[in-house]
């Protein structure tokens, strides 16, 4: 039955939202409705509230956000936290006010403390201080995880939040002044390679562990939460499986096919030391991920070599 249902994919057009759009029509869905935000501005109360009263929607699947590295944040600390708290509010607002049978509410892994035990378990939250490189846009995305989790308790309605780890995959930011550092590596390397195996210059030591999902894995949850009534209201989406930048970085130089120098410049922060998750509680709900990090950055890599005309042009 909810093949039939009207589902709203806010963020359609972005990564992960294009993704999820992908899934759900590859598996019968076909009463999907998006909107690109020249059409609707999510930050906009008033014009999300028309919106829902026009389309009326059954569900929907939050994959709207203001997302970057950690220049991004840094540079930007004021519009992560508020235009974040917009979109969300927002949606989860007019979805409680009009009814909407189902939510879906998608955050990040930095929702935890920095320092927090390894794997990060949903527990964890809220437990200790944030890491403080991404603190503005991880303090917006507690508040939606404690709004979807206020109204599940209150309402009895199955408003539910999935935690993604870092994400990758086709239709990534590869914008080196914006991305996160596995499609930057990416662009990088390409490029460096382009320019006679140039030395690339990466921030940090490269100590830092990291894990990585990829995007169609997420979506694949996405959709395994929505046809599945979840017992929690908070769930982690990621492999169980880190690696060190360096280590990720070593991989992307490999599939890019560049054979220069890699400079470490450790002037430039790390961000948290380690950020693994505890995927235990979805597994054992009945979702697990399904593609390889080395199958994903091929994949990755090959959508980014179909579509770099797209990209602007910067120096190394």
């Amino acid at each position: 039955m909810m093949k039939n249902k009207k589902i709203y994919i806010a963020g359609h057009h972005g990564m992960v939202g294009s993704a999820i759009y992908r899934a759900l029509q590859n598996n019968g869905y076909k009463n999907l409705v998006g909107r690109p935000s020249q059409e609707l501005d999510l930050r906009n109360q008033a014009q999300v509230k028309d919106f829902f009263a026009f389309e009326k929607p059954d569900v929907v699947i939050d994959a709207a956000a203001r997302v970057g590295g950690i220049l991004a944040n840094n540079n930007f600390p004021y519009q992560f936290l508020m235009e974040n708290m917009q979109i969300q509010n927002n949606l989860i607002e007019a979805s409680h006010q009009n009814e909407v049978e189902k939510f879906i509410f998608l955050g990040s892994s930095c929702i935890y403390p920095k320092l927090a035990s390894q794997p990060l378990k949903e527990d964890c939250l809220l437990t200790s201080s944030l890491e403080p490189t991404n603190e503005w846009y991880a303090i917006a995305k507690i508040t939606g995880v404690k709004a979807c989790e206020a109204i599940r308790k209150q309402y009895k309605k199955d408003f539910v939040s999935l935690m993604p780890t870092n994400l990758y995959g086709t239709r990534d930011n590869f914008d080196l002044q914006t991305s996160h550092v596995l499609p930057a590596m990416i662009r990088k390397f390409h490029e460096a390679k382009k320019n006679k195996h140039a030395p690339v210059k990466l921030w940090g030591t490269g100590k830092p562990m990291r894990e990585f999902l990829f995007v169609d894995d997420l979506a694949d949850a996405v959709l395994f939460a929505l046809e599945n009534k979840l017992s929690h209201h908070l769930y982690n989406v990621g492999t169980g499986i880190d690696i060190t930048i360096k280590e990720l970085a070593l991989k992307i130089q490999k599939i890019t096919g560049h054979e220069g120098e890699i400079i470490w410049d450790n002037s430039k922060p790390d961000g948290t030391p380690r950020k693994l998750m505890d995927v235990s509680r979805l597994k054992n709900a009945g979702w697990k991920y399904k593609t390889s990090l080395d199958e994903g950055l091929q994949i990755t890599y090959n959508w980014f070599l179909a579509n770099q005309d797209n990209f602007k042009e910067v120096k190394i």
